[in-house]
């Protein structure tokens, strides 16, 4: 059914005159008689009767126009919805962050973006990068945001700011305040790291790779918050995101362990499938993103 004739015939049964119709519409009466005449050839049904003066509706026009007001009210209603969505009044954004990135940077940013858009329905889920990815695959996340490597032909990543790793220990570990550490030194040290799967211990597993270097953590833990207990609790050292240790150093239950040959900076990812069009919703957090982040990590 053609949406067109639809308009017409309501706006001649509406204003009960084919001249009504078409000065509502702003169309040439013969136009809209033109228009009526092929919509009951395609329909097969008079819609109308032609009055001397005016028309009125058949009983075929009766039950359309019950349809057609309906029908009216949906695309008005559609037209509304996508024009809030373009001006950012209403709609979702669905983030998906490794760990590190939900905990530490995600929430002041997102908090930032609701009171600009607080129409905006916002759901964020951590979990480490390869869950991430897959719910992305998936395409039940609008973007990704992880530190660990992608791989997948079906995502796009790009680089929106650098993270550094560091190691940490307890203050009364016996490496606190040594100079000159090696990384070698390190390995025979117990270590505490994410569960497989994981963003930082793929970086960490692929460096020590690249060196040549072999070491199996003693202990795995599902997040970077229970290692920092356990850590300071004095079951070993771990490498963490510098982010994730701020207040830890400050209040001096960690410490940094000063490693001459670790320079370990990592880069942070967006991800996304690799066709798939941005919304305006997901325009505005990455470039709130791209203004807040990028110069604060």
């Amino acid at each position: 059914m053609n949406l067109n004739h639809l308009a017409i015939f309501l706006a001649v049964a509406e204003s009960g005159s084919i001249g009504g119709g078409a000065a509502r519409l702003h169309i040439s009466q013969p136009a809209v008689s033109k228009q009526l005449k092929e919509f009951e050839h395609t329909l097969g049904l008079a819609l109308f009767d032609r009055l001397p003066k005016g028309v009125r509706l058949t009983a075929a026009g009766e039950q359309l126009l019950v349809f057609a007001r309906r029908i009216a009210a949906a695309e008005g209603a559609a037209e509304q919805t996508l024009a809030e969505l373009r001006g950012l009044r209403a709609g979702r954004l669905a983030i998906g962050a490794s760990t590190t990135i939900g905990n530490y940077l995600l929430p002041a940013l997102l908090a930032q973006y609701r009171q600009t858009w607080p129409g905006i329905e916002i759901a964020l889920e951590i979990a480490n990068t390869e869950v991430i990815q897959h719910k992305l695959l998936e395409n039940s996340l609008d973007l990704g945001l992880t530190e660990g490597f992608v791989e997948n032909d079906e995502l796009r990543a790009d680089i929106f700011a650098t993270d550094r790793l560091v190691v940490i220990a307890a203050p009364d570990h016996h490496l606190a305040g040594c100079a000159g550490l090696t990384l070698q030194q390190l390995c025979d040290e117990p270590c505490l790291l994410r569960e497989p799967g994981s963003g930082t211990r793929s970086v960490i597993e692929h460096m020590l790779m690249e060196r040549g270097l072999q070491h199996t953590p003693s202990m795995s833990l599902g997040g970077t918050e229970a290692i920092k207990r356990a850590v300071a609790a004095g079951a070993g050292i771990s490498l963490v995101s510098r982010l994730a240790v701020t207040s830890e150093l400050a209040a001096g239950t960690l410490v940094l362990l000063a490693v001459d040959d670790l320079q370990l900076e990592r880069p942070l990812h967006k991800v996304r499938l690799r066709n798939k069009q941005s919304s305006g919703v997901v325009q505005a957090f990455e470039e709130l993103l791209s203004r807040q982040l990028h110069t604060d990590i």
